[in-house]
């Protein structure tokens, strides 16, 4: 028998390429190592360098969302789409596929779109509360829909549909015991309360604007900081930051030692985008969520909210955030039953063998298709 020939496609932001690449693993682990992957992305966007990294082979399509505002990049958006939807077209009849996966990104609304109209097997993985408009199209001629959230039949047909949570690294699954070689790491005190401050992988300028003002502030609280800019902040940041000389804080454009981070955490600040609250649910760390508000049908503070009306996290309005943020982040720090309270409450969301879960609902499409 061949080994499975699966494409996984989707990316532009962490949230879209770390759970593909745990799918990918599951499905390595699933198989024994007897299957062919591959990855469809977004030529020049972050997956293009991450995926490579992981031990995968990657194709772009030229392909980029329309913008919300009038602007001169949207004459080629129909452009980019007939183009992506020829190469689409090219991968599968080059690489015969027996199933196709999309985790959301621009690259796969034409990559799911071709292989749903050639009757190949697919499946999506949305991740938020409220899904894109992509995987709303596309729940229409998928096989599979498995979603993080209860009630999603709002969105999609109900007989789709999997609650399988969401996938994260598989590095941060396991902490335990990591303490001391994390505070080697970052060169930080493992007896010092440390905040770490994640505005996803491409960064959050509220976030990174609040914490350079403030910085200072929680320095005289004796509090210590890791701190993920994303690069276009961190370019702009004076060397001392950048080079880690300021005592107690550690300034990074991208965090990848991010299971140490975790470990080092006592207080989490952080968007609140669905793979990074999946991320919190499983390290069951105290948080205070800052949901951005440029995104579509404000979804990140749906995600947030499921956690805050729960007592599972504290909720900070991006408007608020210059006023307040700084001053909710002491106080948790400094407050140990508060801290323990939402640590035990976000643990009751987390979901531990997602990615497992979905490899299964993949290999099942495909066993299925050949028996009929």
């Amino acid at each position: 028998m061949q080994p499975p020939r699966i494409i996984i496609s989707g990316g532009g932001t962490g949230g879209h390429i770390f759970p593909a690449i745990a799918i990918a693993n599951a499905l390595r682990e699933k198989c024994n190592g007897q299957v062919e992957i591959l990855f469809v992305g977004a030529e020049g966007r972050m997956e293009m360098e991450k995926v490579p990294a992981a031990g995968y082979k990657i194709e772009g399509l030229w392909i980029s969302g329309l913008q919300r505002k009038i602007t001169w990049k949207n004459l080629s958006f129909p452009f980019k789409v007939i183009s992506s939807l020829i190469k689409a077209r090219k991968i599968m009849k080059q690489f015969k596929p027996d199933a196709v996966v999309g985790t959301g990104g621009y690259a796969s609304g034409p990559m799911l779109r071709v292989a749903a109209n050639a009757g190949i097997p697919t499946l999506i993985q949305e991740q938020n509360s409220y899904p894109g408009i992509t995987n709303k199209i596309l729940s229409k001629k998928v096989d599979r829909i498995c979603v993080a959230y209860d009630e999603m039949e709002r969105f999609f047909p109900k007989g789709k549909i999997i609650l399988t949570g969401n996938p994260v690294r598989q590095d941060i699954l396991k902490l335990d015991g990591k303490k001391a070689r994390a505070a080697e790491f970052f060169g930080l005190d493992p007896e010092k309360k440390t905040i770490l401050v994640i505005g996803g992988s491409l960064g959050a300028r509220t976030l990174n604007e609040t914490l350079n003002a403030g910085v200072t502030e929680l320095m005289k609280n004796e509090l210590q900081v890791i701190w993920q800019t994303g690069k276009t902040f961190y370019a702009g940041l004076g060397d001392e930051l950048k080079q880690n000389k300021t005592k107690g804080v550690r300034v990074y454009d991208f965090i990848s030692k991010m299971d140490y981070a975790y470990v080092m955490a006592d207080v989490v600040i952080s968007r609140a985008g669905a793979s990074s609250v999946s991320e919190l649910c499983l390290v069951k760390k105290a948080c205070i969520l800052v949901p951005s508000p440029n995104v579509a049908e404000d979804h990140q503070t749906k995600n947030a909210m499921a956690l805050v009306n729960h007592q599972a996290a504290i909720l900070v309005k991006d408007l608020d955030a210059a006023n307040t943020l700084m001053e909710h982040a002491i106080e948790l720090a400094n407050n140990e039953v508060q801290r323990k309270k939402l640590e035990t409450n976000i643990s009751r969301f987390a979901y531990t063998d997602s990615a497992l879960v979905i490899a299964n609902e993949i290999l099942n499409l495909i066993h299925n298709r050949n028996k009929k």
